[in-house]
């Protein structure tokens, strides 16, 4: 086949398999390289450790495929409206199964079916497990565009959607990048509850309360943990206001529709059993139980319901160190008799010197609180 034909016979495979869009680029370095290697520099990763260890790779295509010559990058929508009826405390992108579960099985299949469409091409795929910029590459073969809120934006889907690559030796047409399309909005950088964008197109992870809640193992910052508000596990507060999802199209993929997840108040006193029965195939099995039940008590803490003290007072009694601080702090926030009882009775059996400082605080806290009266 030739160039052409190929990529038509790649995309139309694509398509086929359920994925919504498919753009094809080449396999040079990423255009934001330089960029990408800046904002590791600068600490902005944070904790992502894996993503320094992968630069080299990330910055040519070439040292993850020898002889790659063209990406083909998917994409697969996971929107189910606005209003859709789903867990508040959850990103959406979470609400259904675990995407890599439904989108790799589909990629080998394109691989595969491009190999023999190509005879002697060999192709890797990957979903943001592998050592590749995803966006930065979708970006240039025509997926979308990356918006100030460093998501991937396109003007009929919007940015609730998975990105697949697929990065082969086989010779395609590549497509033309679209132009930004933000303009002169900033609401994404506005609404961001923690301010973690520093400057348009520039996402301190730090501050993401999507890393805060998934990523980011042991405590999370005291200065930040108000802002995470209601969410246990990741944020979609810069995609909801952005103007290009207004319109954005039900997902087709009935695998991604919502499930029923924990609660917050199940998720506080979440168990290992639990864990691994009721999260079995779902993405929030990545947050980890003591993650997951640090969350949830934040959340608790940030809704200032007296009606959850019992739920957090029992997880001053998780194994997790994290998740016993973290509920400590939890309950200053609730306050009343019953947070303070709760809190001296922990602190007389507590040996973790971390834990025992957020109770103190907790106590003094609401020591401050009945003083003036509140």
């Amino acid at each position: 086949m030739t160039p052409a034909a190929l990529s038509a016979h790649v995309k139309a495979t694509a398509r086929r398999l359920g994925f919504d869009l498919v753009a094809v680029g080449p396999a040079t370095p990423p255009e934001h390289g330089a960029e990408f290697e800046a904002w590791l520099d600068a600490g902005h990763a944070g904790a992502m450790r894996y993503l320094e260890r992968g630069r080299v790779a990330r910055l040519d295509p070439g040292r993850v495929l020898s002889g790659a010559r063209s990406i083909v990058a998917v994409a697969l929508n996971y929107f189910q409206g606005l209003d859709a009826p789903g867990p508040r405390h959850v990103a959406r992108y979470a609400w259904g199964d675990d995407y890599h579960e439904v989108m790799e099985p589909r990629l080998k299949t394109l691989v595969d079916d491009l190999s023999a469409a190509a005879p002697g091409s060999q192709g890797r795929a990957y979903v943001d497990t592998g050592p590749v910029l995803e966006r930065d590459l979708a970006a240039r073969a025509g997926l979308g565009w990356i918006g100030k809120n460093t998501m991937l934006l396109h003007p009929a889907l919007g940015s609730y959607f998975f990105i697949g690559i697929v990065v082969t030796t086989a010779e395609l047409e590549v497509d033309a990048p679209l132009p930004d399309r933000c303009g002169s909005c900033t609401r994404c950088l506005e609404a961001c509850p923690t301010g973690a964008f520093p400057a348009p197109y520039v996402l301190d992870a730090r501050r993401c309360i999507s890393y805060l809640t998934i990523e980011l193992r042991g405590s999370i910052p005291r200065a930040l943990r108000e802002e995470t508000g209601g969410l246990a596990f990741g944020c979609d507060v810069c995609q909801d206001v952005c103007p290009w999802n207004r319109r954005a199209p039900v997902t087709r993929e009935a695998a991604l529709l919502a499930r029923e997840l924990p609660t917050l108040t199940e998720l506080a006193v979440l168990s290992d059993q639990t864990y691994r029965e009721r999260l079995r195939r779902s993405p929030l099995k990545r947050a980890r139980r003591p993650g997951l039940a640090r969350n949830a008590t934040v959340a608790l803490g940030n809704a200032k319901d007296p009606e959850a003290v019992p739920t957090v007072a029992t997880a001053l009694a998780d194994p997790a160190p994290e998740v016993r601080a973290h509920a400590a702090w939890a309950l200053g926030k609730l306050g009343g008799a019953a947070a303070v009882d709760a809190l001296e009775r922990a602190l007389a059996g507590e040996t973790e010197e971390s834990v025992r400082d957020e109770m103190r605080m907790a106590l003094a806290a609401e020591t401050r609180r009945a003083g003036h009266g509140d």
